[in-house]
């Protein structure tokens, strides 16, 4: 029985087409099958916009911060002592649409197909009879194994009003929403000496969740002149992470001006003249737009799921370790499995099924000693266990050590020391997590990671001198405060070495 292709990838995110691309790499025949256009899922245009957008706040937010090194943009003895920064929308737009344009046109049609993909775009369902295939514009397509990665697309939760008032989500805020202000704007220019191209954004905006992609959202919009309001039904932002973390990230929103409800959550939306109002625990909100991060569904309604045996539930596929449906010739990955939005772990999944599906299934996911983080500012990066979740497990067995970035001369020099370091362990040195808050922890966490996941202690690192004056500078100094503080909680060692000195101090006399 012949097959037209060694593997057939369902769904264009970046996790498919990451599958897609490495089995080309290994001279496997392989079909991408798109149904919506290339990377339409959070983790493709929606999250690079999202980041782009978030690197033209940063900035402005260093340029309102530049008198702390003395620098102003008017005379600093003038009335006028605020720095102030204004930026363009339409402008700021248009570096992040080249910025996106050129991420993605590595995964475009054209690069696929000259890799060896076979790219085909349309609709399609499996189908189970005469054999398991998959049918897309009236095409049955055959495979020694199948791919799922569609990716995932906003939940709207069952607010009274909302549908009739409408709403913008994550993936569409950067190419629907703020365009169309850009539209509306356009349309009034006569009634203001602003030309379109030099308006800035503003606008009051109720941003609904509190997981990791509307913190970023929000201190975005607010760090691009806007009023934002964080409504969540959580006792606390970020609910999954480390909660000294989350409480220094949420009071960092708070400081640049997000105000933050917690435990407030939205019972309706009312339209009132020509504002939306937001019914977020006891208090009403006046918004010009509301923006919905409050989850993710899996794009797999029209896959045909039932007919093949594969089995789902709301928050993605039942998968083993080895990332197989409950019909072992199809595979998942990526955010249609559910789970936190990451694009590295969902190409680590992708690698991983997509050895399964070429070779045999013998490689099983090991999410021990992955990293994450969230790209707020500063950002939080995570690995392993968080203190609560380690004392859990293991009980009296555990330490925990950090130090604070006020304490490192490079963040002195960048004028940048909120955050800290904090590794959890178990009291023989073996690392159980790590969390950092700082403006670049996504880029400090590889050592602890590593170590996590190379089963490295606390030792290693400490033993390891790093480069000064640098910010990775943290993760040495904290594993140097578990050293110390083991030190100083041995009695024995402190005698012995006291006995030891005095004896050398009396032999040298």
């Amino acid at each position: 029985m012949t097959v037209e292709y060694d593997l057939i990838v369902i769904g264009g995110s970046t996790a498919g087409t990451y599958a897609a691309v490495a089995a080309a790499h290994l001279n496997a025949r392989v079909a991408l099958v798109e149904p919506q256009g290339l990377q339409t899922n959070w983790l493709g245009y929606g999250a690079l916009y999202t980041q782009a957008l978030a690197q033209v706040g940063r900035v402005a937010q260093q340029v309102r911060d530049a008198p702390q090194f003395g620098i102003y943009s008017s005379d600093p003895d003038s009335t006028e002592q605020r720095q102030t920064s204004s930026v363009q929308l339409t402008e700021a737009m248009q570096w992040a649409d080249a910025v996106v344009h050129t991420c993605s046109e590595q995964y475009s049609p054209a690069i696929l197909a000259s890799l060896g993909v076979d790219v085909i775009t349309g609709v399609g369902e499996f189908c189970r009879r005469p054999h398991l295939g998959f049918v897309v514009n009236n095409r049955r397509l055959r495979a020694r194994a199948y791919l799922i990665a569609t990716g995932s697309r906003p939940v709207v939760p069952d607010i009274e009003g909302l549908q009739t008032i409408g709403y913008l989500t994550p993936t569409d805020i950067w190419q629907e929403g703020l365009k169309k202000g850009l539209e509306v704007d356009s349309l009034k220019v006569e009634d203001s000496n602003l030309q379109p191209s030099t308006r800035p954004l503003q606008g009051s905006w109720v941003v609904i969740g509190g997981g990791p992609i509307g913190i970023e959202l929000a201190q975005t919009l607010a760090r691009l002149n806007c009023e934002v309001t964080l409504v969540m039904k959580a006792l606390h932002i970020l609910p999954n992470e480390d909660p000294e973390a989350s409480r220094l990230v949420q009071a960092q929103l708070e400081a640049e001006g997000v105000r933050v409800l917690t435990e407030s959550p939205v019972t309706q939306v009312r339209q009132i003249d020509d504002k939306k109002w937001v019914q977020a625990g006891n208090r009403a909100i006046e918004a010009d737009e509301i923006i919905l991060a409050t989850g993710q569904l899996p794009n797999i309604e029209s896959l045909n799921l039932e007919g093949v045996g594969v089995k789902f539930h709301r928050q993605g596929l039942e998968l083993n370790e080895k990332l197989q449906t409950t019909n072992p010739r199809i595979y998942a990955c990526g955010d249609v499995v559910g789970g936190y939005q990451f694009r590295h772990i969902a190409q680590y999944e992708a690698s991983i099924a997509l050895k399964n599906a070429l070779f045999a299934p013998f490689f099983k996911v090991d999410y021990r000693g992955i990293p994450w983080a969230i790209f707020c500012d500063p950002q939080l990066a995570q690995v392993g266990l968080t203190e609560a979740q380690a004392r859990q497990r293991y009980g009296k067995d555990v330490f925990v050590v950090r130090q604070y970035f006020k304490a490192v001369d490079k963040s002195q020099i960048l004028g940048e020391t909120t955050g800290f370091c904090k590794i959890v362990g178990r009291l023989n040195g073996e690392i159980l997590g790590a969390s950092i808050v700082s403006p670049d922890a996504s880029e400090l966490i590889g050592t602890i990671a590593l170590s996590v996941r190379q089963k490295l202690k606390v030792k290693a690192i400490a033993n390891l001198p790093h480069i000064s004056p640098t910010l990775s500078e943290i993760t040495h100094k904290t594993a140097l405060e578990w050293q110390r503080q083991r030190q100083s909680g041995n009695k024995t060692l402190q005698n012995l070495l006291e006995s030891f000195f005095n004896l050398r101090r009396n032999w040298s006399s």
